[in-house]
């Protein structure tokens, strides 16, 4: 078995690299949870908890509200929240094969930028 090294999340800088580390190793289990998340980031920014989650929670209404107007939120180096739209579509129900109309909808999608990309692969980022 690796020893896998924890990076330290005192600093801003290793932020991403400390959230996906965490998300990837905690517990055992594929999953950090938003109060893990705000934990985290308080730690890092030495920020009260209550001020990272105000935080936190008008950046995710900020990008819910940009996305129901239509934009895009392009966050570099992290990634890119946009909305597509799915055309209507037949679909088939798999208990009876019954055909199924599937109506038109918008949905939202998250495309992972190159330093966040990285992170994930396990490489360093490439400083430009």
């Amino acid at each position: 078995d690796k020893k896998i090294e924890t990076p330290s999340c005192n600093s801003p800088n290793v932020l991403i690299e400390c959230v996906v580390f965490k998300f990837f190793n905690h517990k055992g289990v594929n999953k950090m949870n938003k109060a893990e998340l705000i934990d985290a980031v308080a730690k890092s920014t030495k920020q009260t908890k209550t001020n990272v989650e105000e935080t936190l929670n008008a950046l995710m209404a900020a990008v819910q509200t940009s996305l129901v107007k239509g934009d895009n939120v392009q966050l570099i180096g992290f990634g890119t929240f946009a909305v597509e739209s799915r055309a209507a579509r037949i679909g088939r129900n798999p208990a009876t094969g019954k055909e199924l109309k599937i109506p038109a909808k918008k949905v939202a999608k998250f495309k992972v930028g190159s330093k966040l990309k990285d992170a994930v692969a396990g490489s360093k980022a490439k400083k430009k």
